[in-house]
């Protein structure tokens, strides 16, 4: 299998596209081209992840990453780390955790063998560290800056450990089918709903039924959003650690919210099942997303696997209602 790309897109006001490329991985980053990128010297107050201003406008802040490490770190020996970062609130979170994260990732791995400990410390630190960043800051409104975090760590081509806060997705598809990797956060999990309360928040509904902690936030759990914290939003991750066959495991996607609210896991598996390689898998999920309204920035990383190319789907149907149903604003 020929080594993949990475290729990041990044329209900004609809005309201009940036790339980078580098080995290991596909991702595909890609802004609305109907509305221009909101950048974090713009006036514009980001209280809610869904309408800030009540303009009708959402502005959101993607950003993406891989880290791979042959040399110097034992654990990173052929492995790598995949990441997406879903930023509200402005730009500054998810800055911060792609300038930080893999610094604390190698840290702590020096000392923990446990890849899921290694990435729940690394969160938490993390967090504390944006913590002290921002105190510095005489903005009061970048306490309301959060991000999803979701990380993927590979050691040894076998072992898969993923950490995610937020409703940022990890799926892997094997024999053909979706499997999920990360369970979103939102205030309709009966577990969440019950720790915001007993932690003195609150949840109410939009217009549109959407939940919200304190009538701001859509998710439960985020790196940042220090203004909720007594409120029980919390930056500890939840972990899943699988071990790959790759007889039967084709690749790893991460995805943000603008990809999750328009395809479902399954739908994306059976797109992604049908390119020939991951740049065009990628490319072709964000420009679907596109395609089909979504309103928010599409951020994609397509890992491959040895299973690459064997389960070529011809279901590929798209069922916007039932997207609507099933992604994770409303599941």
């Amino acid at each position: 299998m020929s080594v993949a790309l990475l290729v990041r897109y990044a329209t900004l006001s609809g005309s201009r596209v940036c790339c980078r490329a580098a080995l290991g991985l596909t991702g595909i980053h890609q802004e609305d081209p109907r509305r221009a990128l909101h950048t974090p010297s713009s006036p514009r107050c980001s209280n809610s992840r869904f309408d800030p201003d009540s303009s009708g406008r959402p502005t959101t802040w993607d950003s993406f990453g891989i880290w791979d490490n042959r040399i110097d770190e034992p654990i990173m020996l052929p492995s790598s780390i995949r990441y997406v970062f879903d930023g509200h609130g402005g730009a500054e979170a998810a800055e911060f955790c792609h300038k930080n994260m893999e610094k604390h990732i190698k840290d702590i791995a020096e000392e923990e063998d446990n890849l899921e400990l290694v990435l729940t410390k690394a969160f938490l630190e993390v967090d504390k560290a944006l913590a002290r960043h921002l105190h510095f800051s005489a903005d009061a409104s970048l306490l309301s800056a959060g991000t999803t975090a979701t990380v993927a760590l590979l050691r040894d081509g076998i072992e898969l450990v993923v950490a995610s806060v937020g409703d940022s997705r990890a799926m892997l598809c094997r024999r053909g089918k979706a499997l999920k990797l990360t369970v979103d956060h939102t205030p309709e999990r009966k577990d969440e709903k019950e720790r915001i309360r007993k932690t003195g928040g609150f949840i109410t509904w939009n217009s549109l039924g959407q939940p919200h902690v304190n009538g701001r936030l859509a998710m439960t759990r985020s790196i940042g959003d220090f203004d909720l914290k007594t409120s029980g939003v919390i930056a500890e991750p939840e972990t899943k650690r699988v071990s790959l066959h790759h007889v039967h495991d084709s690749f790893l996607a991460l995805t943000t919210d603008g990809i999750n609210f328009i395809m479902n896991s399954q739908e994306i598996c059976n797109i992604i099942n049908q390119c020939n390689d991951p740049k065009e898998a990628a490319q072709r999920i964000s420009e679907q997303a596109l395609q089909y309204g979504t309103e928010d920035n599409s951020t994609i990383i397509v890992v491959p696997f040895g299973a690459w190319g064997k389960h070529k789907s011809s279901d590929v149907s798209f069922s916007f209602s039932r997207s609507f149903v099933s992604s994770g604003r409303f599941a």
